[in-house]
């Protein structure tokens, strides 16, 4: 797995695109595009790009990750 060039939300854009998903995530780009076209994933579209915003994209992984900690 790749490791994020991120180390806070702090630093994050308030829009990302998959590029940018991938690099927060530590995945591959691709994967990133097939993650921005799932159902459940929070993308905004605009015109023919598909962006995801810093919030609601916080609020995924948060979901994601409630029952992980422990």
């Amino acid at each position: 797995m790749k490791q994020s060039k991120y180390s806070s939300y702090d630093e994050l854009p308030l829009f990302f695109n998959a590029e940018t998903v991938a690099a927060v995530l530590g995945i591959a780009p691709s994967s990133a595009y097939e993650l921005m076209h799932e159902k459940e994933f929070p993308t905004l579209r605009i015109g023919n790009r598909i962006v995801v915003p810093k919030e609601k994209f916080i609020e995924w992984v948060q979901k994601r990750t409630e029952g992980e900690r422990g």
